[in-house]
């Protein structure tokens, strides 16, 4: 089937071993070749989340194949080989309010002195689609302290991009799950930091954190919607990887994705509680272990997966993340802003971020985890700055 048609190029997909394969005609075939190659070769490892005979859902970061979505995927790896900046991965904070205090939470230092309203976070999505985003993540705080969250993704082009969101669980009731599913939610990432009830709540700073999430779990896939457990690992829970992924498949989930702690907010001071190399092994080989397994949730481990084996570090040239107050950040791990959508475009936001010494060239990982570049913009924000801090 097509999956991606243009004049100087045509991308084609087949099923062989019940795998899909990728493969490319036209004036740019040579150029897409080695984007199809390393996708090919995790269609061959990995195990998709669902394949019918018109659709493959591989995972809950990427759209439907194939579909108009997936083919602005194509288009944003095309551009990357040419070195051309798009941010395919665009979140946006639509609230600083949360009713949980986590002990790592990177947004604890965010005290924004306004909420963006509806109609700015609606044209800051529509202006990051003309960018050339392809998924759209609402972020908090908590997201489901908006009761307008299902409005606002009615109002995303499905056309042009999937919209998923994270949350706690708080307040993710049937009725709210049945709305945000009408409204075309394609993904609720829900998150959990220990598969064990006494120790999530802890971490979470509120006794009924793990009940809300796992009763959010249940109402997000009793409605339709695809369900992500999100797992921020830190050498404290690294252990319970197989507990965590035993809850996913009682629970029915779809896809364990497993990011990292970052010492930044509460955890700005723990940099030697961080991940290591070795842990990075560690999940690659989890990842590819249970995602060779036929049954169960996929699994997409990021500092593997955003490392230099596969795709790098998305901040700032893949990954554009705008905080509740409309400050414009590479991530949303990274507390710089290059600007405010409430005073200038996102598109010239993108490119001041775009010009700075840091994002000017590929990371071949987290630069959060870089010691040279914490050391060059981390550590000088001055002592009792707003964050995030305004380069200049």
């Amino acid at each position: 089937m097509r999956v991606y048609d243009s004049p100087v190029l045509k991308v084609n997909a087949s099923t062989e071993n019940e795998k899909v394969v990728l493969d490319a005609e036209g004036p740019l075939s040579q150029l897409a070749k080695p984007f199809l190659r390393r996708i090919n070769g995790i269609f061959a490892e990995e195990k998709p989340i669902s394949v019918s005979e018109d659709e493959l859902i591989f995972s809950t970061w990427i759209p439907p194949i194939p579909g108009p979505v997936f083919s602005r995927v194509i288009s944003a790896e095309i551009a990357a080989i040419r070195k051309k900046r798009v941010p395919d991965q665009f979140s946006i904070g639509i609230t600083a309010r949360c009713p949980n205090r986590c002990i790592h939470c990177g947004a604890a230092d965010i005290k924004p002195e306004k909420e963006l309203t509806f109609e700015e976070i609606c044209s800051a999505v529509d202006q990051s689609l003309d960018l050339g985003a392809y998924l759209v993540s609402f972020d908090g705080g908590e997201t489901m302290m908006r009761n307008d969250i299902a409005e606002m993704v009615a109002r995303v082009d499905k056309s042009r991009a999937i919209a998923t969101c994270f949350t706690s669980g708080f307040k993710l009731s049937e009725e709210r799950a049945e709305a945000l599913k009408a409204a075309g939610l394609y993904a609720a990432r829900v998150s959990l930091d220990s598969p064990f009830e006494a120790e999530h709540d802890r971490i979470r700073g509120r006794k009924g954190a793990y009940e809300d999430a796992l009763a959010g779990i249940r109402n997000a896939g009793a409605a339709g919607i695809l369900t992500d457990m999100f797992v921020v690992v830190s050498p404290h829970n690294i252990d319970d990887l197989e507990e965590f992924y035993s809850l996913a498949v009682d629970l029915g989930m779809h896809e364990v994705s497993i990011y990292e702690i970052i010492a930044v907010g509460r955890w700005l001071d723990h940099e030697d509680e961080v991940i290591g190399p070795k842990d990075i092994t560690r999940l690659e080989k989890f990842q590819k272990a249970m995602n060779s397994k036929p049954d169960g949730p996929r699994v997409t481990a990021f500092p593997y997966f955003m490392g230099p084996e596969l795709f790098g570090c998305f901040a700032g040239k893949r990954w554009m993340h705008v905080a509740s107050d409309g400050e414009v950040m590479p991530c949303a791990y990274t507390p710089l802003s290059f600007g405010n959508i409430c005073e200038e475009p996102l598109e010239t936001i993108w490119k001041r971020m775009g010009k700075h010494s840091a994002y000017k060239k590929d990371a071949a990982y987290c630069m959060m985890r870089n010691p040279d570049f914490r050391q060059e913009y981390i550590h000088t924000i001055p002592q009792g700055a707003k964050i995030p801090y305004r380069l200049k």
